[in-house]
């Protein structure tokens, strides 16, 4: 089913079409909705990295012509990922994931920080934005925690204003929480604590394929990004505004300490890896083209004009879900309870004290849905909300690719299960 907005509508028929894995004989017949755990890729990047992988696979910033072509896939990738974010080339930095990433950058900000300079943290985030960030008290930095509703596993901005003083330096917070999928304001935060002269951290992992920021306008001065969450190589990325990277502590080699893409780059990263990223802009391309024709407009602004066909459709395609697990007695979602694309990205985790949610998991699975169960690394959240660490929640996550029969099968299932459960 093709979902409008506005004049153009999403082809979902086309979409899918890029993907080998709706076509592959073992993978076809699944229905993906693990997309929050990593996204199916598309062709633009497989056929990229081969390519790289085959023919370039060798050291670059040499004059010998594979070297040049790898240098140059490099350098593409920083270029497009940089304006998909709207961001500058120089504060486009790439690491082997976000947990990586956030350790380099911890240890690249504390020297910017005196003994009892206080950090914020929250208990809704994935321990990459989180552990980091709290080892730092055995430092002498001061951490405090931003608590969820213990109910609804949601942040509340108003439980954040006493936490804020003249002492604070740093707020870690996730855009989209990978459980909760609630959206939190990233512009009402980084006013918040810019006011006191502090920085805002946001984990856009989560939400970065159901929205595009502008990390400018968003008022983030670190944005962390990982690429096989959306529809590319596992890499992680992290965009970090040019000032704040101006004060930071070099991470990378001594000689390296003028230039700003190997600040916080300690040790060579996948070369082609790096270059196939650039995969990613080329099926957004791809797809724009399809549906609006040619443009003279910014990469930032097809793109944009492209997630607003995706989020119609993920607001959509997850509403049957999320009704069914509203409706279900005893049954449990965490964050928002509705789909509306505007407040919550359209991954949905629900558990219920009548059932285990791996028995829930198992039921899924052998109806070939592909999910998860567990804590999804957010421990502190699953702690917070009152359940078991390994058993924690049943997750189902929808992208731009996923169809209403995908869906209907998973809500198959889980009215059975429910039922059952009742019965």
């Amino acid at each position: 089913m093709n979902q409008t907005t506005g004049t153009a509508s999403l082809d979902l028929s086309f979409v899918r079409a890029q993907f080998p894995a709706f076509a592959h004989h073992e993978t076809g017949f699944w229905a993906h909705l693990e997309n929050a755990g990593g996204s199916y890729v598309p062709r633009q990047v497989v056929d990229l990295l081969a390519e790289l992988f085959a023919h370039f696979k060798c050291q670059p910033a040499w004059d010998f012509g594979p070297s040049v072509a790898a240098t140059e896939a490099m350098d593409r990738a920083r270029t497009v990922m940089a304006e998909l974010f709207n961001a500058g080339q120089d504060e486009i930095h790439f690491g082997p994931s976000t947990s990586q990433n956030t350790y380099v950058l911890a240890h690249a900000m504390r020297p910017m920080w005196n003994d009892g300079d206080e950090i914020i943290v929250t208990n809704q985030d994935h321990e990459a934005n989180s552990g980091a960030w709290r080892r730092l008290d055995r430092t002498g930095i001061t951490v405090r925690e931003w608590r969820v509703d213990p109910q609804t596993g949601c942040l509340d901005l108003a439980d954040l204003v006493p936490l804020i003083n003249q002492r604070t330096r740093m707020l870690a917070v996730t855009h989209a929480s990978n459980i909760a999928a609630t959206i939190n304001p990233v512009r009402e935060m980084a006013d918040m604590i810019h006011a006191v002269g502090g920085h805002l951290v946001v984990d856009g992992v989560s939400y970065a394929p159901h929205g595009l920021t502008d990390v400018k306008a968003a008022g983030c001065d670190v944005y962390l990004y990982s690429s096989y969450k959306t529809y590319g190589p596992h890499v992680g990325m992290m965009y970090t505004d040019a000032d704040l990277l101006a004060r930071m502590t070099n991470q990378g080699h001594y000689f390296k300490q003028g230039d700003p893409v190997a600040y916080l780059t300690p040790a060579g990263p996948d070369h082609a890896a790096i270059g196939a990223t650039a995969g990613i802009a080329d099926y957004y391309d791809e797809l724009h083209r399809h549906h609006f024709g040619s443009s003279t407009a910014s990469r930032f602004e097809r793109t944009r004009e492209l997630f607003d066909l995706f989020g119609a459709h993920e607001q959509t395609v997850i509403e049957p879900l999320i009704d069914l697990i509203n409706a279900a007695p005893d049954v449990h979602l965490v964050g928002a309870p509705v789909a509306d694309h505007s407040v919550r990205a359209p991954t949905v985790a629900f558990h219920t004290p009548r059932q285990s949610s791996e028995s829930i998991y198992r039921a899924l699975i052998d109806a070939k849905v592909s999910c998860g169960f567990g804590n999804f690394y957010a421990h502190r959240l699953m702690e917070a909300l009152g359940l078991d660490i390994d058993d924690g929640v049943v997750r189902l996550s929808a992208v731009h690719y996923t169809t209403d029969e995908e869906v209907a099968r998973a809500c198959e299932v889980l009215d059975q299960v429910f039922s059952s459960r009742l019965g």
